[in-house]
């Protein structure tokens, strides 16, 4: 469908009408999708453009809000031409998604259309503000043709990796000498021409930009935030989006999820959540590597084990994984575990009381989501942003162990290396120091976000610019 001419005759001549661009991947569509509601909660008409097929995506997945909370944020969902997507491919050696990067171009036949509506919004708003993710500047960049328009960069990325890249080696003087010497080159975390592309489209098209957006607070990043202000001094820190209470009693349309009730029959803290983000294929080699490891661990654990999204998350075609001879019904048996193999609650999972540790890939939504809700982290980076978050995690913050060290990513993580790192986060002293420090930043973040803190100025101060 075209863009949405109902809504532009809402939007008024005394208000600023936002317009989001998300970068078409589950951890970019996410984060504008909870920026969307965050805006929309001052009373600001949004709009939220993507592909057909993304903008259903993001819809289905959004996790923690209340369904009804979207009454301001108004969907278009572009057609774009049809694309080609091969499967997922476990073997590689480098674990980018490259299967989904016809769908990363797919978005860039979104420009007309995006131009068209920010057209019609303009003679309706007093202002049209759009915010684009990073890496698709090219779809909004014709509000620099509006004589009321303005665009703002959000990173949805940490600020540390972000600082890494625009500070390159100057970056050293402001980490030490531990953090520097495991430092990963960004270059090696794409290993992809067409991110490179991507990439190259942010520094053209950056002359667009009014200000930059980060999803983080500085009680997480205080330190990477202001050598970034150095650089840039029109930036807001507004993060995190993702919920830090969880809204569901009230919602009509929540249902909960199975393995919820088997988190409630558990300790405190005692079970480990494994899941490793929505690009990554892992082979069955990893799998039985991981399936002995976790079991071996004797601790307690959920394990979402899906494959890759494909480019179309629609399709019904998924590979499923083989676990070692009898795994599942052993788990049942020793009640140690279960596996779940569609899409699973993270949100809720690492609210859980019982809920003691996190083996994730390092996305940043996951380490915002774990952060929030007081999760340590066990680490294993597999693409882009993820090593930089990796590092962040366990040398900076010091919330997290090691599980799969990006030295070594072309290799096997052997069931041993595993299992020891499930037993050093989840059953010893060094993990119960660990989970006291993620704890408090927890405690210290949901401050920041709450009514008088630092993150709530951040936004009201963001607002009041656009509004201005």
């Amino acid at each position: 469908m075209g863009y949405n001419k109902e809504a532009e005759k809402q939007a008024t001549k005394s208000e600023v009408t936002v317009v989001m661009v998300p970068f078409p991947a589950q951890g970019h569509l996410n984060q504008l999708l909870h920026l969307s509601r965050l805006v929309a909660s001052y009373n600001i008409q949004v709009h939220y453009v993507t592909t057909a097929i993304h903008c259903r995506q993001a819809k289905l997945r959004v996790q923690g809000w209340d369904s009804r909370a979207t009454s301001l944020v108004k969907f278009h969902e572009f057609p774009v031409p049809d694309f080609d997507s091969p499967p997922a491919n476990p073997h590689l050696a480098f674990q980018f998604p490259s299967h989904l990067v016809p769908s990363f171009f797919s978005a860039l036949h979104l420009r007309k259309q995006v131009a068209e509506l920010l057209s019609a919004l303009s003679t309706t708003s007093r202002r049209v503000v759009v915010i684009y993710d990073f890496l698709i500047p090219y779809v909004g960049q014709d509000v620099a043709l509006l004589p009321n328009g303005e665009a703002y960069c959000f990173h949805p990325l940490s600020a540390f990796r972000t600082f890494c890249e625009t500070l390159g080696e100057s970056c050293f003087e402001f980490i030490n000498d531990q953090v520097v010497k495991q430092l990963p080159c960004v270059a090696t975390t794409l290993s992809s021409e067409a991110m490179e592309f991507f990439y190259k489209q942010q520094e053209d098209l950056i002359r667009y930009s009014s200000g930059a957006l980060y999803n983080t607070c500085k009680a997480i990043e205080a330190p990477f935030l202001d050598a970034l202000a150095k650089v840039n001094d029109k930036q807001w820190a507004i993060g995190p989006f993702n919920p830090v209470e969880i809204c569901k009693a009230k919602d009509p349309s929540y249902v909960r999820h199975k393995c919820l009730e088997w988190l409630d029959k558990q300790v405190c803290d005692s079970v480990i959540f494994v899941s490793f983000g929505t690009t990554t294929s892992l082979t069955d080699k990893q799998v039985e590597s991981l399936a002995i490891g976790l079991e071996n661990s004797g601790q307690k654990f959920i394990w979402v084990l899906r494959d890759a999204d494909k480019a179309d998350i629609f399709l019904d075609d998924v590979r499923t994984y083989k676990l070692p001879i009898q795994y599942e019904e052993r788990l049942e048996l020793n009640g140690q575990g279960i596996i779940v193999r569609d899409w699973a609650p993270q949100l809720e999972i690492l609210a859980h009381a019982s809920t003691g540790g996190f083996m994730s890939h390092c996305g940043w939504n996951s380490c915002l989501e774990s952060i929030t809700m007081g999760v340590p982290i066990a680490t294993w980076p597999m693409h882009s942003d993820q090593p930089h978050n990796a590092l962040l995690v366990t040398e900076v913050l010091k919330i997290g162990v090691v599980v799969k060290d990006w030295a070594l990513r072309d290799k096997l993580t052997e069931w041993l290396t595993i299992e020891n790192a499930v037993r050093q986060l989840m059953a010893s002293q060094e993990g119960e120091e660990i989970r006291k420090r993620t704890v408090e930043l927890s405690m210290t973040v949901k401050k920041s976000v709450a009514e008088g803190g630092d993150t709530r100025a951040e936004i009201d101060n963001f607002v009041a610019h656009i509004r201005r």
